[in-house]
């Protein structure tokens, strides 16, 4: 669907993207993750044609930017762009058929998505009178109404609570269901690890992690496993495949051999101990992102590992 390759971006003196590469396949949630400050939304907005970029090429299917692309593309900006003065309803009509979509059409598929979030009883009410949390909503249906096949969005759980978060969240996977290819750009590791199928982390214009978040983590995590039992344990540090072991009263930490699968330990751990918990150990995205990006003490860009093109 969408492939960007070498893309950079200068202001100035500043080197805001420096040679970003990723692609985005249908049906795919890809998250594009940084500090605040790293380039991710220039990329994006490079992605959409809003930049132009210095250097590197971007392509929908294999052919460049175009006006029958924009129509395909859904945005939702991390900034609110609302009228304020304008009534719900009417706003996401007018940009609906900015999308070249028919007044009847724009109108069936606004009452829906409306009912979806909970805001047919506000329908008549202005933006300005709205939460942030119900102008991120107004804002997500204007990017998604027209059905397009590439959504992005940027920092979309600003300013919504937990219930909202999940009704986000439920509408991204129907959208993945249905095939689209979704871009979400975000700081926020905890949503990225429970969203993303891939991911592309960049810090200080560069990308510095690329990949699937189980080769992600695999590629930062220990193989390793978390034991809670009754029993004598002693044993288990000269269990095969276990490269180190730090044992407990009633607990222990088995670092595995990289080539030794977890589950394989268990038959000879369930005739010798009482086993209350077995727990394979994994790095979360968060801790991974503190590793990579607050982990630079002496002001040293990391290592560099392209995502896949």
């Amino acid at each position: 669907m969408l492939k960007v390759a070498s893309l950079k971006k200068e202001f100035g003196s500043v080197r805001a993207v420096d040679g970003v590469s990723f692609q985005v396949s249908r049906g795919e949630i890809f998250g594009l993750l940084g500090p605040n400050g790293a380039g991710k939304t220039t990329c994006i907005r490079m992605v959409l044609n809003i930049l132009q970029p210095d250097a590197g090429v971007i392509t929908y299917d294999g052919q460049p930017f175009s006006e029958s692309v924009r129509n395909i593309v859904g945005y939702l900006p991390e900034e609110r762009g609302l009228y304020k003065k304008s009534r719900l309803f009417d706003t996401v009509l007018y940009f609906a058929t900015l999308r070249g979509m028919s007044p009847g059409t724009a109108r069936a598929e606004a009452y829906r998505w409306f009912q979806r979030f909970g805001l047919l009883p506000h329908k008549d009410r202005r933006v300005e009178e709205l939460s942030k949390g119900n102008q991120q909503k107004i804002q997500f249906i204007i990017s998604i109404i027209h059905n397009p096949a590439l959504v992005v969005l940027d920092e979309p759980f600003s300013g919504l609570d937990p219930v909202n978060q999940i009704l986000f969240k439920d509408i991204f996977m129907d959208l993945k269901q249905r095939g689209k290819a979704i871009i979400f750009s975000t700081h926020q590791m905890d949503q990225a690890e429970k969203l993303s199928d891939t991911l592309c982390l960049i810090d200080r214009g560069r990308v510095v992690l690329g990949g699937t978040v189980r080769d992600v983590k695999k590629r930062y995590g220990k193989n390793s496993v978390h034991i809670e039992f009754d029993g004598d344990g002693g044993f288990m540090q000269s269990l095969p495949g276990v490269r180190r072991a730090l044992l407990y009263e009633r607990s222990a930490e088995l670092e595995l051999m990289d080539e030794i699968g977890p589950q394989s330990l268990l038959p000879h751990l369930i005739n010798r101990i009482e086993l209350r918990k077995f727990e394979v150990l994994e790095p979360s995205l968060h801790s991974i992102f503190i590793q990579i990006v607050g982990g630079d003490e002496h002001g040293k860009v990391p290592q560099t590992h392209e995502a896949p093109v």
